[in-house]
C-alpha cells in the first residue's frame, strides 16, 4: 500500500477507530498480521463486573488476545481462549464468534473467575502480575466449527507465563508458525467536547506472523550456532525488534489510528493495510437456554436452589439475571 492509500484508509478509520480488527502485510518482509483496538466493547465488559485493576487489565489483555486470533477464522465459528489455574484468578474465560459467513463482523464476550478474599491478600501483598493472579495452570484454546464439525483444542502450560508468552508457545508448538504478539490493557482518562472527563477502559494487541517463503526459518539457535543468518532470518529478526518498540499507550490511545501505529512501524518495509472488521460485544445467553440447564439437574436439585420458590441466575458474561419459579421448571419433570 502506498503512503497515499495508507493514509486514506486513515482518515476512513478515524470516525472508527475503536473495536476493530485491521489486517495487515509488510510485503518487503514476508510478515502478516493484526492489529486490534478495543474501546467501548471492553469497557463495557469490565466495568459491569467491576474487577480489581489487575484482573481487569488481564481478562483486558485476553479479550484482545481472543479478537486477535478469533478473527483470523477462515470459517464460520468460536474462538475460545481459557485459563486455568490455581491462583486466586482461578479461570479466565473469552470467546469470539464470526457473526457472518464473510468474516466482517464479530462478537466478543468474557469474564474472570476469582476466590475474592484471597485476590483481596494477593493484591495487598503486592502479587499484582498475570503468572502470579493465574498461578500454576494452563492455557486452552478451542476452535469450534459447529455441532457437525470437530473441535480443536490446543493446550500450553501458563508456568510463569503472562498470555503474550503461553500465545507464542501455542504458535510454535500447535501452529508451527513464527509468532509474536504485544498485548495491552488499561483505564484511560479522556475529556469530552464540554470538558467533562471520566475515565474507561481500552485494550490493543499486535501480532505479526512469518510467512513461509523460499529457505524459510531454520528454527532455535543455541549460542555456539554459527550459521549466517538467512535473508529470512534477517527479516523476522527486523520486524520482531520493531514490534518490540511499540510501547502499550501505542496500542490504547483513541487519538493514534492504527494505520499511523503501522505507518510509524514499518512504513520503510512497505507495509499494506487490509479493510478492517467489526468486532461487538455480544452475549447468547436467553431465557430458553438457562431454562434448559436448570431442567437438565432435575427436581430435586431445583428444590435445592429455589429460595423462597424462585431461582436466580445470573450469566457470567453479561451480568444478566434471570428469575424462574422453582414450580414451573420442575413441569413434567416428576
Amino acid at each position: 500500500m502506498s503512503d497515499m492509500e495508507l493514509r486514506s484508509l486513515t482518515d476512513r478509520l478515524v470516525a472508527h477507530r475503536d473495536d476493530l480488527v485491521l489486517p495487515f502485510q509488510i510485503e518487503g518482509l514476508g510478515i502478516r498480521g493484526r492489529v486490534i483496538r478495543l474501546g467501548p466493547l471492553v469497557d463495557q465488559v469490565l466495568t459491569r463486573h467491576n474487577y480489581p485493576e489487575p484482573v481487569s487489565r488481564m481478562l483486558g489483555e485476553a479479550l484482545a488476545l481472543t479478537a486477535m486470533i478469533g478473527s483470523a477464522l477462515k470459517f464460520k465459528g468460536r474462538f475460545t481462549l481459557q485459563t486455568n489455574g490455581n491462583g486466586p484468578v482461578s479461570m479466565l474465560v473469552a470467546d469470539y464468534w464470526t457473526a457472518d459467513e464473510d468474516r466482517s463482523f464479530g462478537q466478543l464476550r468474557g469474564y474472570a473467575l476469582m476466590d475474592e478474599e484471597r485476590l483481596a491478600q494477593y493484591l495487598a501483598s503486592g502479587h499484582t502480575s498475570t503468572p502470579d493472579l493465574l498461578g500454576e495452570g494452563h492455557l486452552a484454546m478451542t476452535i469450534d466449527q459447529g455441532a457437525d464439525m470437530e473441535r480443536y483444542q490446543g493446550i500450553v502450560a501458563l508456568g510463569n507465563k503472562g498470555l503474550s508468552e503461553a500465545a507464542h508457545e501455542y504458535f510454535a508448538s500447535s501452529e508451527q508458525i513464527a509468532t509474536r504478539i504485544r498485548l495491552a490493557a488499561g483505564p484511560l482518562f479522556q475529556r469530552d467536547a464540554a470538558g467533562h472527563g471520566g475515565t474507561s477502559w481500552r485494550a490493543g494487541a499486535i501480532m505479526i506472523q512469518h510467512i513461509a517463503r523460499d529457505g524459510g526459518l531454520t528454527g532455535h539457535r543455541d549460542a555456539e550456532d554459527a550459521r549466517p543468518f538467512t535473508d529470512e532470518e534477517e527479516n523476522w529478526n527486523r520486524a520482531s525488534i520493531l514490534l518490540g518498540t511499540v510501547e502499550d499507550h501505542e496500542l490504547l490511545d483513541p487519538a493514534l489510528a492504527p494505520t499511523e501505529l503501522l505507518y510509524r512501524l514499518f512504513h520503510e518495509d512497505g507495509v499494506r493495510a487490509f479493510e478492517p472488521a467489526d468486532v461487538a460485544f455480544g452475549c447468547h445467553c436467553s431465557r430458553e437456554k438457562m431454562t434448559d440447564v436448570l431442567r437438565s439437574f432435575g427436581v430435586a436439585e431445583i428444590d435445592e436452589m429455589a429460595q423462597n420458590g424462585t431461582i436466580e441466575v445470573t450469566c457470567d458474561f453479561c451480568s444478566e439475571v434471570y428469575l424462574f419459579a422453582a414450580d414451573t421448571l420442575k413441569e413434567g419433570l416428576e
